[in-house]
């Protein structure tokens, strides 16, 4: 039990149980799921928003911690940089090592580039590994691609670029087998046939998963085949790109690299580069807690923008409802959609059922938001919250069902003597997503020239809002995508010679940064985020920082 005065808050939920596993809430309308998004999601708060004033995006509004990033002072001196020392030559340069990053350099090397895949961390350290809940795909007799596209097209707004909501879900079902070939294991009926669920926003059973760790299964899965083809890819780990460099036709010929462990700058000279660096979580918009690994720091975005690629959508991100409200050790952890998906129902403090559990994620994020800000949330010392009563779990489905189908959940619970077969746990939005991004067309190809973006560093798959699942979708599709394409084109390219590569770029950046008054010495990419007591701008929009 909580052991304090949460257990009598847990008890009221208790005695409605049964009422409620029968009570089905009825699904919000247009007009009244338009209307919560208006008052309550995190997106609308237009002070919490700015005009870029700079680059390709000019005039159009970014958060304000991302405008900050996009227009800050890059980190290196471009007169200082030597270009005529490359450290590595290589055909295609791959920026990131989570699913989308390992897919492209895998799909590549399989065309027969030399690939060179640096990551800042280790390979899987991404938001790849920290997915949960399933991986989404139209592959059973009742679905098609076509139920797919209405349901991930609708549930983004309809803002989705159609040409890559179309690729998306009509390479699903070979994405799907491809993964299933290299030896994901996906939960299974003992016929061998995919066992299939719900999510919000989907109309059909089409979330196929790993238990609740699909995510880390997928990205254990891509990493081996990565380091099994090692004989013509290289893993740099530990080494962050900081800036692109381009030749003296504009177009992207390599990065600069810089080594986190010795500060060492290096020079990667390619004929395409592939950027893969996920999401922003670690940005902590508008001081919410996250959901993301450590290394999610929009670095990707700055890195493109600097060099002239679009972005669209920078204004969007995605609140994932369930992030785990209590205890302190654990704000802002996933709490997977599955739990939803098999039953568990969202409860505010009167042990009310006040919104269905499987609508979009915007919507039910701005539902709990609604609940706290009007009174009817559950107070503590952490985070202001709702209830999601897992117990019905097991009594809808029987006795052990929390164990076989969300054993991740129950292990993040038990460590602090919650036993959510037991007892609910308390949820609130937690930035899970970078719904924007770097702007592509359906062959990941940007407005810069042999500059590719796939993953969560892209804009323009799921629109404004995404649907559960279609994320590890994103990444394998559109990672296999760019490297298919990479793999194409970089046999008409020649490697740029030393004296035609440039910084030219970044030294223009830093005239506009001028000419329109941007002051400030905080430079960008973020790289990685700081977190220890001393750092004001941490404690003060933090929430749960160590002190």
């Amino acid at each position: 039990m909580y052991g304090n005065y949460l257990d009598d808050a847990a008890k009221i939920v208790a005695e409605k149980r049964e009422e409620n596993i029968k009570f089905e809430h009825a699904r919000l309308t247009a007009d009244e799921k338009a209307d919560l998004l208006l008052k309550f999601h995190p997106d609308r708060i237009k002070e919490q928003f700015t005009e870029l004033k700079i680059g390709p995006n000019k005039g159009q509004k970014a958060p304000l911690e991302l405008a900050k990033m996009l227009q800050a002072k890059p980190r290196i001196e471009p007169e200082k940089i030597d270009l005529t020392h490359a450290g590595y030559e290589t055909d295609v340069l791959v920026i990131g090592g989570g699913g989308a990053g390992c897919s492209a350099a895998i799909m590549a090397s399989e065309a027969g580039a030399k690939v060179l895949l640096v990551t800042k961390l280790r390979v899987g350290d991404a938001n790849t590994m920290m997915a949960e809940g399933g991986i989404q795909a139209a592959d059973k007799p009742n679905d098609s691609p076509a139920q797919h596209y209405l349901d991930a097209f609708g549930g983004g707004h309809f803002d989705g670029k159609p040409e890559l909501v179309y690729t998306l879900v009509n390479k699903a079902p070979s994405v799907i087998k491809w993964l299933n070939d290299l030896g994901v294991e996906f939960d299974k009926m003992p016929d061998g046939t995919m066992v299939t669920t719900h999510g919000g926003g989907t109309s059909r059973k089409r979330m196929h998963a790993c238990k609740d760790y699909s995510g880390a299964e997928i990205m254990r899965t891509l990493r081996d085949e990565t380091f099994n083809r090692a004989k013509d890819i290289t893993v740099v780990d530990f080494t962050a790109a900081i800036e692109l460099i381009k030749n003296d036709k504009g177009e992207v010929c390599g990065a600069v690299l810089q080594n986190l462990e010795t500060d060492e700058l290096m020079i990667a000279k390619a004929k395409v580069v592939i950027i893969a660096t996920g999401g922003a979580g670690r940005m902590h918009y508008q001081g919410f807690p996250t959901s993301n690994h450590y290394g999610a720091t929009a670095d990707g975005l700055v890195m493109a923008y600097r060099a002239g690629a679009k972005l669209l959508y920078q204004d969007s991100l995605q609140y994932h409802p369930t992030g785990a409200a209590y205890p302190s050790q654990i704000l802002g952890k996933l709490v997977t959609e599955k739990v939803r998906s098999l039953g568990a129902k969202l409860v505010n403090k009167d042990g009310e059922i006040y919104i269905h559990p499987l609508e979009t994620r915007d919507v039910n994020a701005s539902g709990i938001i609604r609940e706290v800000r009007e009174g009817r949330g559950v107070k503590n010392d952490v985070q202001d919250a709702v209830w999601l009563d897992t117990p019905m779990i097991d009594i809808i489905h029987g006795e052990g069902t929390i164990l076989k189908s969300i054993p991740a959940m129950y292990n993040m619970f038990i460590k602090y003597g919650i036993d959510i077969r037991k007892e609910p746990i308390l949820v609130y939005p937690t930035l899970h997503y970078q719904n924007g991004g770097i702007e592509i067309d359906k062959t990941c190809h940007t407005n810069v020239a042999n500059l590719l973006v796939a993953g969560e560093a892209s804009g323009g798959v799921h629109g404004t809002n995404r649907l559960m699942g279609n994320s590890l979708l994103d990444v394998v599709v559109f990672g296999r995508e760019a490297g298919i394409e990479a793999g194409k084109i970089f046999k008409n390219i020649k490697l740029a010679e030393s004296s035609k590569m440039t910084l030219d770029h970044v030294t223009e950046f830093e005239k506009e940064r001028d000419a329109a008054g941007i002051k400030g010495e905080e430079t960008s990419p973020m790289v990685l985020p700081v977190y220890h007591h001393g750092n004001p701008e941490f404690e003060k929009e933090i929430p749960g920082a160590s002190k």
